[in-house]
């Protein structure tokens, strides 16, 4: 496109004085309502075990939530904890316990410096967790089937300190990338020199399909089992954007060994989670295949939101050979790949058109994009007309940004 042409287009986009927010990755209004009737389910305040669900107790979650959670997961019941809203808080507390008592397999993990490997790019809460407890992050090349198995194999045989790896196994965000079978395997089997090393497993978007196509991955916790190492693997999983995203529940799943342990770490920190909240949400969701039919409605919301992005990609910034983006199968981001040195100006660009997006460098430790080329595009919160007025801005700012 003209130069000209494009510097008068981002002006009349800038007249009109949008304001739109794509910053996270958060669910529409419209798919919140979904859940609706989630509000009225409250039929009888005695569980399966004859527990009222009113008072305090129960620190392993509600019975029939952890039975809702074993359909899910393929994890046995007796494995799985299930707790408040927040996955995320579990994955800070679980930290937490590892840095000040450690895990059963090894030793506080305050007691020197450690460092744990992020896939990039990546999840920015998990790279938050890290740098505000003081561990070091070393980052890895994530590809369309995982992280870099070799790149991990060549860091962890010989330093003790590396202690785990974050993954998203399932349309990871940002990317949509899908972890092979050969990759989960070799996570599971890999020799580290850290007795203790953990994959803190986050499987978010389990469920969250964009495409006719259900995809599923490799079962960590059966890999780990089998290769000697059934400690490895700390499963996060959660309802939030499958039910109410600030009022969801969450599951912690592991061996047995960590999940005792981890009953002890929360034995000081809470008499038991909100057990109401997990009988609204097994009434309102039944089982899998009701969870399924509701994640339909969602993609159905979804779908023509990232259509929309990719169409007016494929607009205006196809005939750019240095510019690509995914096209996911799943999950709720794309990932905008733009020349080397052109994301913050974009983004700041896109502001000035009254598009908020994600910070540049988000997706990577420290928020450092050593390339500055990735842009994390979040379609899911706008509307659909908000969406396609969007992406045209971001298209129109990256191609004034390169022009300048």
């Amino acid at each position: 496109m003209d130069t000209s042409v494009v510097k008068a287009e981002y002006k009349i986009f800038k007249d009109r004085g949008l304001k739109l927010d794509m910053s996270r990755g958060k669910p529409s209004s419209e798919q919140l309502e979904l859940s609706n009737e989630i509000h009225n389910q409250l039929t009888t305040f005695k569980s399966k075990e004859g527990i009222d669900i009113r008072n305090y107790g129960g620190a392993h979650g509600l019975l029939e939530a952890r039975l809702l959670f074993e359909s899910l997961l393929d994890i046995p019941y007796s494995q799985i904890i299930v707790d408040n809203n927040s996955s995320l808080a579990l994955m800070h507390d679980l930290i937490v316990f590892a840095l000040i008592y450690g895990f059963p397999d090894g030793a506080p993990w305050i007691q020197k410096p450690i460092s744990i490997l992020c896939p990039v790019p990546g999840y920015d809460r998990h790279f938050a967790i890290c740098e505000a407890l003081g561990i070091n992050m070393i980052n890895i090349n994530m590809h369309e089937d995982g992280p870099d198995i070799e790149e991990i194999r060549n860091i962890v045989k010989d330093n003790p300190d590396i202690k785990g790896i974050w993954c998203v196994p399932k349309y990871s965000n940002p990317t949509g990338a899908i972890y092979s079978d050969e990759v989960v395997h070799s996570l599971a089997t890999i020799e580290t020199a850290a007795t203790d090393f953990k994959i803190f497993w986050d499987d978010a978007y389990r469920f969250h399909h964009l495409t006719d196509e259900r995809i599923s991955t490799a079962n960590i916790l059966d890999q780990c089992t089998k290769a000697g190492y059934p400690n490895r693997p700390i499963i996060f999983s959660s309802t939030s954007k499958i039910t109410l995203a600030g009022a969801g529940i969450s599951a912690l799943a592991a061996s047995p060994s960590i999940i005792a342990w981890w009953e002890k770490c929360t034995a000081v920190r809470s008499i038991g989670p909100d057990k109401i909240n997990h009988f609204r949400h097994v009434q309102f969701l039944k089982d899998r295949r009701n969870i399924e039919h509701l994640m339909e409605q969602h993609r159905r919301i979804l779908k023509p939101k990232f259509d929309a992005v990719i169409e007016q990609f494929e607009y205006y910034l196809k005939d750019n050979p240095n510019i690509s983006w995914t096209n996911p199968k799943g999950g709720y981001f794309i990932d905008l790949k733009v020349p080397q040195g052109f994301a913050k100006r974009t983004i700041e660009l896109a502001k000035d058109l009254g598009i908020t997006l994600t910070p540049a460098g988000a997706a990577f430790p420290y928020r450092i994009d050593p390339t500055d080329n990735h842009i994390r595009i979040a379609p899911s919160y706008p509307s659909l007309s908000e969406i396609i007025q969007a992406a045209k801005g971001i298209s129109l700012s990256l191609l004034l940004a390169l022009n300048e």
